[in-house]
């Protein structure tokens, strides 16, 4: 499952410690999955917590300041859920499913599983122990999200969406995976099934779908400017890592005669190898990755707000002062 480092301008675990969360998202990943596979097989899966809560519990004296700034090593931080739960936690991430969820197969046990983690990867991306963010809720149903983060595999980082400041004026990109071996920067052009566009070097594309015919913004505008701040960002740090440019339209037909050279139009009819290609890659995360990674989430705009029981230790720290 990839990893999502930045979604649009929300505060990210990643971007506390870029060096550390990777590496141990893959390992509790790996031990979740053992375990909930194994109660399954022993046909018992663990019951619903039926409240987890995201705040930090009451405590005294030196205690409560002492838990509050050893969270990461502590069990603490929950998060509610309904029919599942993942504790934000540092040190493990608990998973339980719905004992009531008629799972057979394992393929369907590993469905419910990404599905778990979805959730959980969002909140990773919306929130820290100190700060959390109002995250959109149609990125819960994001199908393309899900396809980036479901069917990729954990050698690789995605950005989704990210907001950078660049010369002082915030800028939306698109998609950027970050991969061992290379950035992709990546824009969809997905619209009914079949359809099929005609590419030119003009502003707008023409977009057939039976006798329909309209006009769609030329993707290439969005992509080369996207390629282009990612290349200044990464020269500048002296990163070498090379940056490829991708239009991705699993369900429609790319038509460009004298396409420029550099982009890989990547249609219904040769997505899936480009696909197949990136998830068998079995090579792990290298330095360079991470490197390139912190380099541009370095660009990344951050909104967000203080969690309600850090106000109020910030607020009693202030008044003990006085």
């Amino acid at each position: 499952m990839a990893q999502l480092i930045k979604l649009q301008d929300y505060v990210s675990r990643y971007e506390t410690d870029l060096y550390k969360y990777p590496s141990q998202f893959v390992r509790l990943k790996k031990q979740q999955w053992e375990k909930m596979k194994q109660h399954w097989e022993n046909g018992a899966l663990p019951p619903v917590t039926p409240i987890m809560k995201d705040e930090v519990p009451e405590e005294e004296g030196n205690s409560m300041k002492e838990k509050l700034f050893s969270l990461f090593k502590k069990k603490g931080a929950q998060e509610e859920e309904q029919s599942s739960s993942i504790q934000l936690n540092d040190d493990e991430i608990e998973i339980e499913m719905d004992s009531h969820q008629d799972i057979s197969t394992e393929e369907e046990l590993k469905v419910s599983f990404l599905d778990l983690l979805f959730d959980f990867q969002l909140r990773w991306a919306s929130s820290t122990i100190m700060e959390k963010s109002y995250v959109d809720n149609s990125y819960h149903y994001d199908e393309r999200l899900r396809y980036l983060l479901q069917r990729f595999p954990d050698n690789i980082f995605v950005m989704y969406n990210p907001v950078l400041r660049i010369k002082q004026a915030p800028v939306e990109l698109e998609t950027i995976l970050i991969t061992p071996t290379g950035i992709w920067c990546l824009t969809f052009l997905e619209f009914e099934e079949g359809t099929a566009y005609i590419g030119s070097g003009e502003r707008f594309w023409l977009k057939k779908w039976g006798d329909v015919e309209t006009k769609v913004l030329n993707p290439l505008i969005g992509l080369r400017r996207m390629e282009s701040i990612l290349h200044q960002i990464i020269q500048y740090e002296g990163v070498e890592l090379p940056i490829y440019k991708g239009v991705i339209s699993r369900n429609g037909y790319i038509d460009y005669p004298q396409a420029p050279v550099g982009i890989q139009f990547l249609d219904k009819r040769y997505h899936n190898e480009w696909f197949q290609q990136q998830r068998s890659s079995s090579s792990p995360i290298k330095s360079v990755q991470l490197k390139a990674a912190q380099a541009i989430m370095e660009y990344c705009e951050t909104t967000s707000f203080r969690r309600l029981q850090w106000e109020e230790q910030t607020v009693g720290s202030d008044e003990n002062q006085q």
